[in-house]
């Protein structure tokens, strides 16, 4: 007898739910600050002021360095991140087939019959009556 060869089947991952309030997240992010780059003259090469705030959990990441204040930039960084694990948490609605319509289905058959018409006219016709 043959051995028989059984099919692994992953089990379904369950969705995890990342939180959304600052207060939560504060703790659970890592938070770096680094040199912006980009316009701004000397005053930017010399301070930290952009920021990059990496969630540990999901391992998203937010960066600004749109402002020359790192307090301003930490603000907006957390409100990118925010947007980022809304978009995470989206559970979208659980889609289901319908029923198609009786107009539907006429309306799909009166189609057919009218392409079935155009392409036996496009067919070569024999004449048996010779």
């Amino acid at each position: 007898m043959a051995d028989e060869i059984t099919p692994i089947v992953a089990a379904p991952t369950a969705r995890v739910i990342y939180a959304t309030e600052r207060e939560t997240l504060e703790g659970q992010v890592r938070i770096d600050t680094y040199r912006a780059s980009g316009p701004g003259g000397q005053h930017v090469n010399k301070t930290n002021s952009a920021i990059r705030i990496t969630h540990e959990p999901s391992g998203v990441v937010a960066i600004a360095q749109d402002s020359s204040s790192q307090f301003r930039n930490k603000e907006i960084a957390f409100e990118r991140l925010i947007e980022k694990l809304k978009k995470l948490n989206h559970v979208p609605k659980k889609r289901f087939a319908t029923k198609p319509s009786r107009a539907s289905k006429e309306r799909r058959i009166e189609t057919k019959k009218t392409r079935a018409v155009v392409k036996t006219g496009r067919s070569k016709k024999v004449n048996l009556e010779e």
